[in-house]
């Protein structure tokens, strides 16, 4: 969304919390990261895996978060771009193939929109029925069986094929995010898949092209997005999280849940309690995230092959033993990220939690200002009529 010329706002709807910022741009200096203006905060409800199990429950925790942030920042707020993630978000590659249509052999843009047409007929109608298409990203094309370096477009040939990658999400969990959004008196300017949005302010370009995998360690879900020559070639949600850390630590050492979350993050007391069987307990969960993470590097063929190797947000990402042990796992190399706020970011108390909706007001800031888009995701509403702007973000 952008309120004015250059401000912008992302809600990040988390099963443990509504994130709201409010940040600024300077059209002046396009790599520079946002000021923050104002963020809100309020305690989710109603949401269960990052869908919506009561509708009530979740508007009013959107209107807390909102009302606080307004306050903070001292901008209204009418619009917003939004994060969609939990298990109903998935993604799929897809192969298409078209002749040319020209005399001539050369290939328009007509014939690219067409062989992404044929992708997405050759999706599997198991896997799209009562699924709608968020992000659509072009992999690779081919041109009479021979690997396109850049754009296709102006090239000739005979053949025209399209390798796609489709990250989608259940119909009814969408729409009952914008149905909640509508409740709360909030236009969605869009809709992005929250590791697309994590992505923007966690990785940079350096790592987009060597190839890396950032992995957002929530409450109840782990979401993964993985990078290579600067494109995101795979996306996952696992329906595990930081609270699972929470549940185990509460069953093995005998302590109420709210006593387990503070030994977790290092604020509980440990008198009678063993730090080692803590260590094992925390070790044990996080093994599982990471094994479950290795097991889809195998599935795409990334398994040990990613040179800038994993990098850690999310609450659960502040576990001391999760970069050595993401290290140990997936064998490669692993690091936290910092990001550096800029701003009124007196609330924000654990920045990693917060690269979701700060990322969504980089989207909002850039689409503001190259109504092209320049990062190309105004695809949840306005898929075709943005399809060359998300294409802009991947050529040369």
């Amino acid at each position: 969304m952008a309120i004015g010329r250059s401000v912008a706002v992302g809600i990040d709807i988390g099963t443990s919390g509504v994130k709201v910022i409010v940040s600024e741009g300077d059209p002046r200096n396009e790599r520079a990261f946002p000021r923050v203006l104002g963020t809100g905060y309020s305690e989710s409800k109603g949401l269960r895996h990052g869908y919506i199990t009561n509708l009530e429950e979740t508007v009013k925790s959107i209107r807390a978060a909102v009302s606080q942030a307004e306050k903070s920042s001292g901008v209204p707020i009418r619009k917003a771009y939004v994060a969609i993630g939990g298990v109903g978000v998935s993604a799929i590659v897809s192969n298409g193939a078209i002749s040319t249509t020209k005399a001539d052999s050369e290939i328009t843009e007509l014939d690219i929109k067409r062989a992404w047409d044929e992708s997405e007929k050759e999706l599997p109608q198991a896997f799209i029925l009562n699924r709608k298409i968020i992000h659509t990203v072009p992999l690779e094309y081919r041109i009479d069986g021979k690997k396109v370096l850049g754009r296709p477009q102006g090239m000739k040939g005979v053949r025209l094929e399209a390798k796609v990658l489709y990250i989608t999400c259940l119909g009814h969990h969408l729409n009952d995010i914008l149905l909640a959004f509508e409740e709360a008196d909030i236009e969605v300017e869009d809709v992005v898949a929250s590791p697309m949005a994590a992505s923007l302010v966690t990785l940079n370009k350096t790592q987009k092209i060597a190839g890396c995998i950032l992995a957002n360690i929530g409450s109840e879900t782990t979401s993964i997005i993985v990078y290579e020559n600067n494109i995101p070639v795979s996306m996952e949600i696992f329906p595990f999280g930081s609270n699972d850390v929470t549940n185990d630590i509460a069953l093995g050492l005998k302590i109420p849940i709210d006593e387990a979350e503070q030994v977790k993050v290092g604020t509980g007391k440990m008198e009678g309690l063993s730090k080692r069987k803590l260590e094992e307990i925390i070790i044990a969960r996080l093994s599982d995230i990471f094994d479950l993470i290795e097991d889809h590097l195998r599935r795409i063929d990334r398994s040990g092959l990613l040179p800038a190797g994993i990098i850690l947000t999310g609450g659960g990402s502040g576990l001391s033993v999760v970069e050595e042990l993401a290290k140990l796992t997936l064998k490669l190399p692993a690091k936290r990220h910092v990001i550096k706020f800029e701003g009124n970011t007196k609330s924000i108390t654990r920045d990693y939690e917060w690269a979701v909706a700060y990322g969504l007001t980089m989207l909002g800031l850039s689409t503001e200002q190259d109504s092209g888009g320049k990062l190309g995701f105004k695809f949840a509403k306005k898929a075709k009529n943005s399809i060359w702007g998300w294409i802009k973000q991947f050529l040369p």
